[in-house]
């Protein structure tokens, strides 16, 4: 438990220097391409674009009834969860690889190594809060107007934050001891795209499919994310037992993390 106070510490002490290495380090990963960091914007919808006319018009997906009967458009149905995922993935990803990448700047340099995946985890945030006030935008022409449910966002950004640092203690650790990990989370993050309700309905499942699917996290956020952009219900309080499941796992994984952490940080130099 100390681990995790320690490293809870450490991030609040270096909030300010995290700040600004990651809004840094997003322009200097930009700086060579014409248009910039338009590119971080520009890729992920892109990407939407090209999952829409796979799923939502060669194969003319149906409108999805997100709660009995009130139905929407495949199109706005997938970008309500998939700004979410390209948060999720790129910052697991990269906050993956942040630390054996960095070691020889890091041998060099005075300060806690916790706060290299959060450094890129921010430069990603970033870019996830430029998408939702896109999608935002989006959904006003659409006429899917805010409601005062929308405000529970806020609280599943914070959860998303939450639970994408907690892997990225796990997984830089072990990725800057055995560097193959890095290829396997990425292969296994591919896969838990089409595990996760972003593309298809989890209801054309039958149990009990739906209750196990319910373990991935993901869907935690994803469900939340959807009632929030479309005013259904606070999603967080009506499915409080999904919520005491979330967040313990959530505790889990930062404790496991932080142990894993300090165990290994004194070592990581040796794996130049």
């Amino acid at each position: 438990m100390n681990f995790a106070i320690n490293i809870i510490k450490e991030q609040i002490k270096n909030f300010y220097l995290i700040r600004r290495l990651s809004f840094f380090e997003l322009k200097s990963e930009n700086k060579n391409n014409y248009l910039g960091m338009a590119w971080e914007i520009l890729n992920p919808i892109i990407q939407i674009l090209i999952y829409w006319f796979v799923f939502g018009s060669i194969r003319q997906r149906a409108n999805i009834e997100v709660v009995s009967g009130f139905s929407v458009p495949f199109i706005y149905w997938m970008l309500s969860a998939f700004m979410l995922w390209t948060f999720f993935y790129q910052s697991t990803i990269l906050s993956s690889k942040s630390i054996y990448t960095r070691l020889k700047i890091l041998s060099k340099m005075n300060f806690p190594m916790s706060i290299i995946p959060n450094i890129v985890i921010f430069s990603q945030f970033y870019i996830h809060l430029v998408m939702i006030v896109l999608i935002v935008i989006i959904f006003q022409f659409a006429g899917y107007y805010l409601t005062f449910n929308f405000f529970q966002l806020f609280y599943f950004i914070f959860a998303a934050f939450c639970l994408i640092f907690s892997i990225s203690l796990i997984t830089s650790t072990i990725s800057t001891i055995i560097r193959d990990f890095h290829m396997l989370l990425n292969a296994v993050l591919r896969m838990l795209l089409y595990l996760s309700p972003i593309l298809w309905q989890v209801t054309i499942l039958e149990e009990p499919l739906p209750t196990l699917l319910k373990i991935n996290p993901l869907y935690y956020l994803i469900e939340g994310y959807r009632s929030a952009f479309f005013g259904l219900d606070w999603y967080f309080i009506e499915h409080w037992e999904y919520t005491l499941y979330f967040w313990g796992l959530v505790i889990v994984l930062f404790i496991f993390g932080s142990m894993l952490h300090m165990k290994f940080r004194k070592h990581f130099i040796d794996y130049l």
